[in-house]
């Protein structure tokens, strides 16, 4: 009986992370046509960003590596248990998908906003990572808390970039209504969403990869890319 609750929580708990990972990288895409058009001389900025898309797709990588070393794919969770598409549905009034790239280069407040999400969302991310890495049903799964000891010191890396660029220009830090925001979506997955997750019986598992549509990664290595 434990075994089997065991199992199932690792299982939605990778799940529920290879989404967001995949997310995570994917939507990089998006920040980076807008650095590289709004601040194309800021090398730097533009390679830390670069970095983090690395990183979320190495991410990716291992959780996938993690489930094919179990013969399974990924339970079939949405964006529905996607913090960063939560936070950007919240903030700006429209899905990842449907963003306005053109106005988040044009705009100042816009680009603004969306360097305290990812920020606070990565910060969000490294704290949970911590729990984790505590916690007594992922502890026996050694595979798993190397891939979590990966992401917790690839983290702090993340929400650097943004940081910076706002204190560099001049910008507000997060209001406290923004960081309540950021614990609300983290509750509702935490206490609603994976309890009715874990019990739904009729809860699927993905046909296919998430990256079997990304033209820059389809073709590259597990092995290599999470080296």
């Amino acid at each position: 009986m434990i075994a089997a609750f065991r199992r199932r929580y690792l299982d939605l708990l990778a799940s529920i992370y290879i989404y967001n990972e995949h997310r995570g990288y994917t939507s990089i895409d998006r920040v980076l046509e807008a650095v590289r058009a709004r601040s194309p001389d800021d090398l730097q900025l533009i390679a830390d960003i670069e970095k983090h898309r690395a990183d979320e797709r190495k991410h990716y990588v291992m959780f996938k590596r993690w489930f094919e070393l179990k013969g399974m794919m990924p339970l079939k969770v949405d964006r529905t248990c996607g913090h960063i598409d939560r936070f950007v549905e919240i903030m700006f009034h429209r899905t990842i998908d449907n963003l306005d790239t053109q106005r988040i280069i044009a705009e100042d407040d816009q680009f603004e906003k969306l360097c305290r999400v990812i920020s606070l969302t990565e910060q969000r991310g490294f704290r949970q990572v911590e729990i984790l890495l505590r916690h007594p049903l992922v502890r026996d799964d050694k595979a798993m808390i190397r891939i979590f000891q990966v992401v917790h010191r690839d983290e702090p890396s993340h929400w650097a970039p943004y940081d910076g660029w706002l204190k560099a220009n001049g910008k507000r830090d997060p209001k406290w209504w923004e960081c309540a925001i950021d614990t609300f979506i983290h509750s509702e997955l935490l206490f609603l969403k994976l309890p009715l997750l874990f019990v739904n019986p009729w809860l699927k598992r993905r046909s296919d990869w998430a990256d079997a549509s990304d033209p820059a990664e389809r073709l590259a290595s597990p092995v290599n890319a999470a080296a």
